[in-house]
């Protein structure tokens, strides 16, 4: 759940702190369709890990953008929390 991850935000003792999950179900009639919709599937997780490396400079940002091709990432599509 990524409510209780973010309720424990300001006690983890890190600069780096990222939030995946869903708090509910409804939108989608299996869990691989809901964390797809909700953007928390294998995929994105591996983006966020990416995303924070580059942002870190651990990795060149080109690295982020070549996955976003690779795994068919959309990122002109809506935030799933406002749809």
């Amino acid at each position: 759940m990524k409510l209780f991850a973010e309720q424990i935000r300001q006690w983890v003792p890190v600069k780096e702190f990222k939030v995946l999950g869903t708090d509910g179900f409804g939108r989608s009639d299996s869990r691989k369709k809901l964390r797809h919709f909700f953007e928390v599937d294998r995929h994105f997780v591996v983006l966020a890990a990416l995303e924070a490396l580059a942002d870190r400079g651990d990795i060149e940002p080109k690295v982020v953008a070549e996955a976003i091709v690779k795994f068919g990432i959309n990122p002109e599509k809506r935030n799933p929390l406002d749809c």
